[in-house]
């Protein structure tokens, strides 16, 4: 059996500095390479929990909670109480908890305004013209500039596009919850090429990103290890960003970006899961309606891609 702390369950905290600062419980999910969040004020307890997975598996097309459960266990065992049930995007590597958090903790669940766009995108590319209804299963849909209360702090939105054409930064204090934009400074950023997806608008995204104040604390979306690493990991600030990022650092040229990511981009398969994912999380992580027999079927496209 492989070693390699890529193939554990890992939590790690990164404590508050202080007022205004949150303490941040960062939970890798092996399967997917996902990073899970606990955001919470450490003043009230009380928590927001950003892109949690609900377990599939693509083989047999099962579903399972081991992840939303870590997740439940660690708000209890540190008294938290959770206010939000937050997603950056509609992703494509994993299907969202969130519509099975809204049921367990009674929390309101949101994600970013842009999300009707998304699902006309992929409406057309399913032929399913009436399944996706956002404003249905979810409560908020944040835009730019939005701020959500969280305690004695608050949350506050940043339209962040180019992985998607909605994707968003959450910000509370002195933490970033950057999403699939960039990953660890030893690897880069993320892919663009996904519908929708724009690497002018990447770029754009993580510049905005990185004119956050220097100590700002930037937890990425996925994590999956680099050639010389074999431990996940999921925060740097926008100092260690700056210098060191692969793709970004400073004296890095938009143009020389783009085309670096693009070449990249062109080389990727779609990950496995994102044509099952993607219908259930434009439904907010809920199944489509049960048939006569029970069960839920999903509709995958043939030769689209």
């Amino acid at each position: 059996m492989s070693t390699s702390k890529l193939k554990q369950r890992i939590v790690r905290k990164s404590a508050s500095n202080g007022p205004a600062s949150p303490d941040v419980w960062g939970i890798y999910e092996p399967d997917t390479g996902s990073i899970q969040y606990i955001c919470a004020d450490p003043a009230t307890k009380k928590a927001a929990l950003i892109d949690v997975a609900w377990n599939f598996d693509p083989k047999n097309y099962r579903f399972s909670t081991e992840s939303m459960d870590q997740v439940l266990e660690l708000v209890a065992e540190n008294g938290l109480t959770v206010e939000w049930v937050l997603d950056t995007h509609p992703h494509a590597d994993h299907v969202m908890a969130s519509a099975h958090l809204k049921e367990h903790t009674g929390a309101p669940n949101a994600i970013g305004s842009k999300l009707p766009d998304i699902a006309a995108i992929w409406s057309d590319i399913y032929n399913l013209p009436d399944a996706f209804d956002p404003d249905r299963d979810f409560d908020r849909l944040l835009a730019e500039g939005d701020k959500i209360p969280l305690g004695d702090l608050e949350l506050g939105v940043i339209l962040s596009p180019g992985h998607t054409l909605g994707s968003i930064t959450y910000v509370c204090g002195d933490a970033a919850f950057t999403h699939d934009t960039l990953m660890q400074p030893d690897v880069g950023t993320s892919r663009a090429d996904f519908p929708g997806g724009s690497t002018g608008e990447l770029w754009d995204s993580i510049q905005e990103i990185l004119s956050l104040p220097a100590d700002t604390r930037l937890f990425v979306g996925h994590d999956y290890g680099a050639k010389d690493r074999d431990e996940p990991m999921w925060e740097a600030t926008v100092a260690e960003h700056k210098a060191n990022n692969e793709h970004v650092r400073d004296g890095t040229s938009r143009e020389e970006w783009i085309k670096r990511r693009n070449d990249r981009d062109a080389t990727l398969a779609l990950p496995d899961r994102i044509l099952a994912a993607l219908q259930i999380n434009l439904r907010g992580g809920r199944l489509p309606p049960a048939e006569d027999d029970g069960h839920s079927y999903l509709k995958l496209p043939t030769n689209k891609f």
